[in-house]
Parts: C-alpha cells; sequence; structure tokens
C-alpha cells in the first residue's frame, strides 16, 4: 500500500530532564525517556516519579510528545508493579510507551487500551510478517531493527499499515538490536534488564586461526562508529520513515541539544544532500566514537564500519560548543503570548492571554473579581505603567510577543493587583494547554 509522504517527526532522546528540556529547546517533536523501574537505559541518570512528570508538563506546554520506554523483559513477579508504576504518566498525559516483552504489550491492551504502544528496535522488527503480527496485536508504530537497509524499510512502509520509526544518529550495535547476551556472557549483566556493560567497546587481541597475533597491540574491533544520517534523511523519509530517532539516553544535554538542533536545521531546509562541513566538524565535537557510518542503509556490512582505534583525548573545543550551551542549555524555551488588557472604572481589570505555537491555540481571561477599577483623582494609571507590569513574565513559561491595552479616561488600579491579574492569567492558560493532553483520573485503566 502507498502512503503519502509527509514531514517526518524528530525523536530526541532524554537521560534527565535537562536532556529533555535541551531536546525540547533545540527544536524535537517528541522525546523519548525512561523512568526509574523497566527501561533499557538503567545507568541514565535516575529519572523519578517527579522529574519525569515535570518532563511532560514541559514538553507538553510546548506542544511536545514523551514517549516512555518500557523496553526490558520483565519477570513475572514485576508485572504486578506495572499498572501503579504506569499510571501517574498514563493521566498526565504520556502519549506512548516503547515496549520489548510480548507480555507487557498485552498487559497494556487490557489495562491501558487508548494508550499507543510502540514496538522497540529490541523486537528486532527486520521484515513485513513481523511488522503485520504486531500492527495486529495493537501496536501503533515499529522501531525498526537498526541493521536494515533502505530496501528493507520501503518494503515494510509498503505492505503494512503501521508507523516505522528509525535511528538516525548515534551508537549501533554490533550484534542485532537487542539479541546480544555476550554482557551477560562475560560480565553478568543483561542488556535485555537495560544493564549492559558494552564488551563490544573495548579492546580485543585479534588472533589469526593458527593462533598468531594479528596485531601488535589490542584493537576494538567489536566496536562500530556510530550512525549519521544528515544526507540521507530525504532518502529516509521516502523510504517510509515517519519518525527519525537519534540514540542517546546516556549521553549529556550538550550532545543532545547539538544533534538535535543540526537535524532541526536540515529538516527545515528540505533534507538537502549536502552538508555544511561546520555542522559535521560540531557533531564530532559534542561525541566522537572513531568516526561515523552510515550503517546499512545502502549496503551489507563493511570493514569501515568499524571504529578499530579509539579517538584520541582531546579537549573539546568550547568556541563551537559555546553557542549551543547558551541558546539551548541555559534558558529555557518560552512560548510567545499575545496580551489584552483591559481598564474601565467600574468593572474588573480583565487580562487576556493568547498562545498561538506550533499546534497550540489556547487563551485565557483572568479578572480581578471583587477589585474593581476606579476612576483616578490625582494620579492616573499611565499606560506605560499597565505595560510594564503586565510584561513581566519572566517566572513563567511565556514570554509577551505583543500587547494591547485599552483603558477607558483617566484610571487607577493597584499595581499588586496588576501582577496578581498577571500571575492569573499565566497559571489559567498553563492549565488550558495543559489539559488538552492530560487524562480523567479514571479513563482508559483497566483496574480500578
Amino acid at each position: 500500500m502507498k502512503h503519502a509522504v509527509r514531514q517526518p517527526e524528530l525523536l530526541a532522546p532524554a537521560g534527565s530532564l535537562e536532556a529533555a528540556k535541551a531536546a525540547v529547546n533545540a527544536g524535537a517533536d517528541a522525546v523519548y525517556m525512561g523512568g526509574p523501574l523497566f527501561s533499557a537505559r538503567a545507568y541514565a541518570e535516575s529519572s523519578s516519579e517527579d522529574m519525569l512528570l515535570e518532563a511532560i508538563r514541559y514538553c507538553h506546554l510546548r506542544d511536545v510528545k514523551v514517549y516512555m520506554t518500557l523496553n526490558t523483559l520483565m519477570k513475572e513477579r514485576e508485572m504486578e508493579e506495572l499498572f501503579s508504576y504506569l499510571l501517574p504518566y498514563y493521566k498526565a498525559g504520556l502519549d506512548a510507551v516503547i515496549v520489548q516483552d510480548l507480555g507487557v504489550l498485552m498487559f497494556l491492551r487490557q489495562h491501558f487500551p487508548d494508550l499507543a504502544i510502540h514496538a522497540s528496535t529490541q523486537m528486532t522488527v527486520t521484515g513485513r510478517h513481523s511488522a503485520e503480527l504486531l500492527r495486529r496485536l495493537g501496536v501503533t508504530r515499529i522501531v525498526t531493527a537498526r541493521e536494515l537497509s533502505l530496501a528493507e524499510i520501503r518494503d515494510i512502509h509498503e505492505h503494512v499499515d503501521i508507523e516505522i520509526e528509525s535511528f538516525i544518529h548515534g551508537a549501533m550495535c554490533y550484534c542485532y538490536s537487542g539479541q546480544c547476551l555476550m554482557s551477560s556472557v562475560i560480565g553478568g549483566r543483561s542488556g535485555n534488564r537495560g544493564r549492559c556493560a558494552g564488551p563490544c567497546r573495548l579492546p580485543y587481541r585479534v588472533y589469526d586461526e593458527q593462533g598468531k597475533r594479528c596485531t601488535k597491540e589490542p584493537v576494538y574491533v567489536l566496536s562500530m562508529k556510530d550512525f549519521n544520517t544528515l544526507p540521507d534523511l530525504k532518502a529516509m523519509t521516502e523510504a517510509g520513515v515517519t519518525s527519525l530517532k537519534i540514540e542517546g539516553r546516556m549521553k549529556s544535554p550538550l550532545y543532545v541539544a547539538a544533534v538535535t538542533a543540526a537535524y532541526r536545521k536540515y529538516l527545515d531546509q528540505g533534507m538537502p544532500e549536502q552538508i555544511d562541513p561546520e555542522d559535521e566538524a560540531l557533531l564530532r565535537e559534542v561525541f566522537d566514537r572513531g568516526g561515523s557510518t552510515d550503517g546499512y542503509l545502502w549496503r551489507q556490512n563493511g570493514r569501515d564500519m568499524i571504529a578499530l582505534s579509539e579517538k584520541e583525548s582531546r579537549i573539546p573545543e568550547e568556541a563551537r560548543l559555546a553557542p549551543i550551551r547558551k541558546r539551548y542549555l541555559e534558558q529555557p524555551l518560552r512560548l510567545p503570548v499575545e496580551l489584552y488588557g483591559e481598564f474601565v472604572p467600574g468593572e474588573p481589570a480583565r487580562l487576556t492571554m493568547r498562545c498561538r505555537y506550533r499546534g497550540i491555540d489556547q487563551s485565557f481571561q483572568a479578572d480581578s473579581g471583587e477589585q474593581k477599577v476606579l476612576e483616578a483623582e490625582r494620579q492616573p494609571l499611565s499606560e506605560e505603567r499597565i505595560r510594564e507590569s503586565l510584561l513581566k513574565l519572566g517566572n513563567t513559561d511565556f514570554t509577551a510577543d505583543t500587547i494591547t491595552i485599552r483603558r477607558e479616561g483617566e484610571v487607577f488600579f493597584p499595581i499588586r493587583e496588576i501582577n496578581e491579574l498577571r500571575r492569573k492569567a499565566a497559571d489559567g492558560l498553563t492549565a488550558c494547554i495543559l489539559a488538552g493532553s492530560s487524562r480523567d483520573q479514571g479513563t482508559g485503566a483497566g483496574i480500578a
């Protein structure tokens, strides 16, 4: 079946609240995060319930989706915790969960039937038949194995009516995604339980069939170069990828911001194949494991996909990183709002605050209640003074884009009451925006 090509979603990783904010500020359409349990990145910064709820709030207020990773294989006794664990995030409006375990998938279908389910890359979806099976089980999106070519992705897209999410940047696995047991065998730590020790990133001595050493020093023969598909975005989108996923929940907020901003830039430019060398240099600056590769998109495999040698230790070039740090990490993304204030003698003061940003179009009107506007007897309140007070939005999620003030005659109204009016309007608008994504307490859940 054919699907229309559309602007793809840019999906960024977040191992912390700071990384989530960095991703949103840099232009992500969605972020994926793990909670304190059942995540395949157990060593990412601890994600408490409050932290994840705050991340959902920050993202939804800016029209960015949040997907939660529940992508470990779970033990039977752990299933008893799953409902109460997930419920707070579900109520807060969590947009989807990413799963590996089929038992978790069926549990979610039963108890959270309106919650979107994405099949993790660790399910190793490599063809149309597994994709179709998952679709029938209620999965709305598959995260393809990193090992697929564009032709294989296109085949799934043309035969299965399901969203396709594919990695575009970051770490590659030496083995099929999710199928490596090397960490369990060598270190007793399972990647399928979120505790991969990364043995493929270590140097090894290499011997030939006769037992003779092939190299003088140990080499990184299992360490893959990092994925980089900036020149391939258009080809991936045309192949049917609807969500472009950046790897990196274990990486820093600076990395998340820099990589997200780079991909946002080229998506907005129409996905050209020619990449500015400065942008390539910036990506190497934030993380370099010994070079980059376009992976399996255009070929089956290749020697040049392996790093072999570790990158030389060096001091990052702060001149490249400082603008990223300042723009995306040091201040939140504030939403532009239109302000309309009304000050009419004998009536309550009113302030309407409207936000039109991305897919958001919400407004809220606050009034001063019993505190009426008065006719000024001696010192009328100037429009400039009103404007100055209304514009003080620094402690909110908003910034004034335009402001209109209506006064009738010479008026008086206490400045402290204008400040309170501003706070009420900002709080009310925030609540209106978030109400569009949150769920009622009992909605959807199948267990009382």
